[in-house]
């Protein structure tokens, strides 16, 4: 049977490049890298801090403010925790739009830490509201302050106006995080012309190994982080526990092929996603697509969220896709429920619209071809005419 996998949102297949990487040093480069008394421990720290090289120099940061993690729900979970920890943040703005990685983490530190945290308005869009925002951080300005805010959304794939963020972040002398997972290996990003204090990436989103991640943590800042897991003191002292050698190699590699060869990946998808767009227009009627898909400027050429129009909401759609060949999915990958729309849907959908249609992601990456889309519209016409 024909088979198109359209969820790279939620993780991406592994290049042969990478994986050969990383066989070669599990085989041969077993050593801990904190052994450094010998040459095994030696080896495997070379290697890391190698990859460390590799990675600044591909997102345009120094590489000791590359701290790897296990992905990025640990990046995340990381800044949020010790920002508030650490750096003495007492307010957090976010939106509701966010990875449950720290619209969850907000919360709990609101419940547990005391924290105040304020939701910045979002339209029907998607689209952050910054006049709303700058009225939040107008009050209070004796309370430390963190914005978090993804750089591209994981679901519908609309681009936060970074820059616009970020002189408010720095008009009012607050600390800034992005969420920018889906955007390191997929989208251009330069640390030192983008003014943001925090990011994270994990390295299955850009075909590299699950279970690795990083933050990008700016250098004058670092200083004053600890590691909220204690330990041997890895990782600068922020992140505790013997590195993983293999997933780091891994993660490098795969960052260095995808920055390699970006623009042109990058159009690819693009002309992949219009395609999909054009082709869902022609011939399934009423459909709605969800945030900014029609600009380019404004939105991911990776993601494409819409509603599609069925006769009686049936929750095994995205199953009987599946035993059609085709892999898509509702939206958010950390959210199990198959009954459940995400939080995110909820937020900017209409419920009257939730009742008749379903949301689905799509999600494309460089080894996806248009016979993939013709497959997935092929599989949404026989459904709707079921």
């Amino acid at each position: 049977m024909k088979r198109a996998y359209l969820d790279n949102a939620s993780t991406t297949p592994i290049r042969k490049e990478v994986l050969k990487v990383m066989i070669d040093i599990l085989t041969h480069s077993f050593g801990n890298p904190s052994s450094v008394q010998h040459s095994y421990g030696r080896e495997a720290r070379s290697i890391i801090e190698e990859s460390r090289i590799r990675i600044a120099k591909n997102i345009n940061a120094y590489p000791s403010e590359i701290i790897f993690t296990s992905g990025g729900t640990e990046a995340n979970n990381m800044i949020l925790r010790t920002s508030v920890l650490y750096l003495g943040i007492k307010h957090i703005l976010t939106s509701r739009l966010e990875h449950p990685s720290v619209f969850k983490t907000v919360l709990d530190l609101a419940t547990y830490n005391k924290v105040t945290v304020n939701f910045i308005h979002i339209n029907e869009k998607g689209i952050i509201d910054l006049n709303h925002m700058e009225e939040i951080l107008k009050k209070n300005t004796y309370n430390k302050k963190l914005v978090s805010l993804m750089y591209a959304n994981n679901e519908i794939g609309n681009l936060l106006e970074i820059n616009q963020v970020i002189f408010l972040c720095k008009k009012y002398g607050a600390f800034f995080h992005s969420d920018t997972i889906q955007i390191i290996g997929n989208y251009p990003i330069d640390m030192k012309k983008l003014s943001i204090d925090f990011a994270s990436a994990s390295a299955h989103k850009f075909h590299g190994p699950k279970g690795i991640g990083f933050v990008f943590i700016r250098k004058n800042i670092q200083k004053k982080i600890k590691s909220i897991i204690t330990g041997g003191n890895q990782e600068y002292g922020i992140r505790s526990g013997t590195e993983n050698v293999c997933g780091i190699a891994g993660l490098s590699e795969a960052l260095q092929l995808s920055c390699v060869n970006l623009l042109n990946h990058m159009n690819k998808i693009h002309n992949l996603k219009f395609y999909c767009i054009s082709e869902l227009k022609n011939l399934i009627p009423n459909i709605i697509f969800n945030g900014l898909s029609f600009d380019s400027n404004k939105s991911i050429p990776s993601i494409l969220n819409f509603l599609y129009p069925i006769k009686k909401i049936d929750h095994l759609l995205y199953f009987h896709l599946d035993l059609m060949g085709v892999a898509v999915s509702k939206g958010n990958s950390c959210n199990s429920d198959a009954k459940k729309v995400s939080h995110v849907i909820q937020y900017i959908t209409k419920e009257s619209f939730l009742k008749k249609m379903m949301p689905i992601r799509v999600s494309f990456s460089i080894f996806n071809e248009k016979k993939d889309i013709d497959l997935f519209v092929r599989a949404l016409q026989k459904i709707r005419n079921c």
